[in-house]
């Protein structure tokens, strides 16, 4: 697939992310503000947290996970612009990962503020980060990873690896519930909820027609693509979803995107075009790998996948994404009469 680089709409911003350097504090525009908060051992350095200003205070869109480090780099931050955290009104999450809801809850103790979150994500809350409801999730992770053919001597491991994060989230029940379409409130601002699911169930842009501007958390990002998997708590045909949403953001008109990582950006319809093309590309890649075998289990199609490092060098929670996210185009290709599952411990994929 040919190169595509979007316009950074801020040089400085996207030197830092390249660099792997830590972007400064930023006025983006009079009364929003971007705020970087450090994410621990992920290769995301950070999550973009965007500042609304309000009459009485600030929104803020997405938070950070729960650790002091996020914390104190979130505090710095709204003083920076001239607030403190006691001034914030609302946390607008895009989805319910960590590293965008982890500090909804403790931003709120320390303030009131309303936590707001589709209704698609809130539902899984409970399951996802409450102890006592987390076990199920674990074996239900399991069972999928057997019938993807994941090995013996890793299949605990794999069906596990979230609980390596599990203390990055504060348990938090949003206080409003945002459907697609729904004006936030938000006065002096014209933001609209756009429901964009495929990363998680429940992802949700905002969009401000007035300003031209999209935050489009990890839904559409500068140069990496969101991870979109098949998993327990996704969609049943999450690629699908994802790309369904994709379209749907293509036709908005703007000037300017805010992603969650990364870097803010300007050509949201040539980006879109190029994330779809990728997506192309590798259901014909996985779509080639099936039909080089007589019936072959998800976990050896994604070890026969071009991946951005050898597979031997992937570390056990990242290979069980990766796995996730081929059974993802496996699904979207079954759903498209393109391949044939034989159900199974593990299921086996044919071309149709």
């Amino acid at each position: 697939m040919a190169k595509f680089a979007v316009t950074p709409a801020n040089e400085a911003q996207r030197d830092a992310w390249t660099g792997g350097a830590f972007p400064d504090v930023e006025r983006v525009r009079p009364g929003l503000w971007s705020i970087p908060v450090p994410i621990p051992i992920n290769p995301l350095r950070y999550v973009l947290v965007y500042a609304l200003e309000l009459a009485d205070g600030v929104a803020i869109i997405d938070a950070g996970w729960n650790t002091d480090e996020a914390y104190d780099a979130l505090v710095a931050g709204l003083g920076v612009a001239g607030y403190a955290i006691t001034d914030v009104k609302g946390v607008l999450v895009t989805h319910m990962h960590p590293d965008h809801y982890g500090l909804a809850g403790r931003v709120r103790e320390a303030s009131g503020a309303w936590i707001a979150l589709h209704p698609a994500d809130a539902r899984l809350l409970r399951e996802r980060y409450d102890d006592e409801a987390l076990h199920s999730l674990v074996e239900r992770e399991r069972a999928l990873l057997l019938r993807c053919g994941v090995p013996p001597e890793t299949l605990d491991e794999l069906a596990g690896a979230s609980m390596r994060i599990r203390h990055v989230v504060s348990m938090a029940r949003p206080d409003r519930l945002v459907e697609d379409d729904e004006d936030l409130g938000l006065p002096g601002w014209d933001l609209k909820a756009v429901w964009t699911p495929g990363h998680s169930p429940g992802h949700l842009c905002f969009v401000s027609p007035a300003r031209r501007l999209l935050f489009s958390g990890d839904h559409v990002l500068a140069r990496i693509t969101p991870m979109v998997a098949v998993h327990p708590q996704s969609g049943p045909n999450p690629l699908a979803d994802y790309l369904d949403s994709l379209a749907a953001v293509r036709k908005l008109e703007v000037d300017e995107v805010l992603p969650a990582h990364e870097y803010r950006f300007l050509e949201l319809a040539e980006r879109v075009d190029h994330v779809m093309a990728h997506h192309d590309e590798r259901l014909a890649e996985v779509e080639r790998v099936v039909g080089a075998h007589d019936g072959v289990d998800c976990w050896r199609v994604a070890t026969g996948l071009t991946w951005s490092r050898p597979w031997e060098t992937i570390p056990p929670y990242m290979r069980r994404s990766a796995n996730n996210e081929t059974l993802a185009h496996l699904v979207w290709l079954e759903a498209r009469g393109r391949v044939v599952r034989e159900p199974g411990e593990p299921d086996l994929w044919r071309p149709a």
